[in-house]
């Protein structure tokens, strides 16, 4: 009986080891951002506490596994199970997921969100993450960008044949309607090329200034600018995410709605303190004058037009429409 009951036990100890899961997880942002802290590490823990274990992380942040724009074929090669992907850096092959790099649409991380959220749970841009091979759990954005620079931006003829910072394609539209050169540099590098004078200007959300410290190298920063966003997805390799019971999938969704709310929540937090910061520090902390706003919009208004002919696709304008209508709530 003794001898029955411990084979039993170690059959049932490996069959609980194998159906574990571990799941090598790659991810740009360093772990003290916020983005981490509220969003990755904080769902990581979640699901592994909710599923008992069932499922664990191998965590490699800051481009430890694959470069910022590698991510997302990093798990379609097996490299990594699961990645938090910026999608600005996949617009070759996620193109209508660059809507959100839009300027002029939502006005906070929270309402941005709630819309990429209901657009991946069903739609063109859930279809388009699925043509890739990984399946979307989770997605929310960054704060409305703003600019950071060394001399103050206002109207459109401040901005004339700067090098701009900006996050991919689409985004550089917006530094060429208001005269600009966008230039496409990732996030960690963006604070040396400031230092050096290889950028003017940086179009950065305010949250995530701390996690790059660009505050140290930069005098003026606005504050109620829109010039576009910035969309993470959460995504797992869809035949290991289809492969996994169907409570654990759920699981993994259900936590990761929550994360990303929590997550744009807290950066929307975040900014009137680091603002408050900033402007102690000596920092030019400025509102653009109406006038300044208007004649900004003006040129900006151009760039979702300018998108929709550069992408040529027949699902663009639908998308559009229903991004519109989601941030106008």
């Amino acid at each position: 009986m003794t001898r029955c009951i411990g084979t039993l036990a170690a059959a049932l100890a490996l069959a609980g080891v194998a159906q574990a899961e571990t799941l090598r997880l790659g991810d740009f942002q360093s772990t003290s951002h916020i983005v981490s802290v509220e969003g990755t590490s904080k769902w990581m823990a979640a699901v592994q506490e909710a599923t008992g274990g069932e499922i664990t992380f191998e965590h490699f942040p800051s481009q430890q596994a694959a470069k910022s724009k590698a991510q997302l074929d990093a798990v379609k090669s097996g490299i990594l199970d699961a990645a938090l992907l910026g999608t600005p850096y996949h617009a070759d092959v996620l193109p209508l997921n660059s809507v959100v790099a839009l300027p002029g649409f939502y006005g906070s991380a929270e309402q941005g969100t709630r819309a990429l959220q209901a657009m991946i749970k069903d739609g063109p841009l859930r279809d388009e993450i699925l043509a890739t091979g990984v399946t979307p759990v989770f997605g929310f954005v960054l704060p409305p960008y703003q600019v950071l620079a060394r001399t103050r931006l206002g109207k459109p003829s401040d901005w004339t044949s700067l090098d701009v910072r900006t996050s991919g394609s689409t985004q550089a539209m917006t530094a060429r309607a208001l005269g600009g050169v966008g230039i496409s540099i990732p996030g960690p590098e963006v604070y040396t090329a400031v230092e050096r004078g290889r950028l003017d200007a940086v179009l950065f959300p305010l949250a995530s200034v701390p996690g790059y410290k660009l505050n140290e190298v930069v005098s003026h920063i606005s504050t109620n600018g829109s010039f576009g966003g910035y969309s993470f997805v959460m995504v797992v390799r869809s035949d290991l995410f289809d492969a996994l019971p169907a409570e654990t999938q759920a699981e993994m969704i259900r936590l990761g709605d929550e994360t990303a709310l929590h997550v744009a929540q807290a950066q929307d937090a975040s900014v009137s303190e680091l603002v408050a910061q900033w402007k102690a520090e000596g920092i030019d902390t400025y509102s653009f004058t109406d006038e300044e706003l208007a004649e900004v919009t003006h040129e900006l208004e151009l760039v979702s037009t300018d998108w929709l002919e550069r992408l040529g696709n027949d699902k663009a304008q639908a998308v559009l429409d229903s991004y519109r209508a989601l941030t106008s709530q």
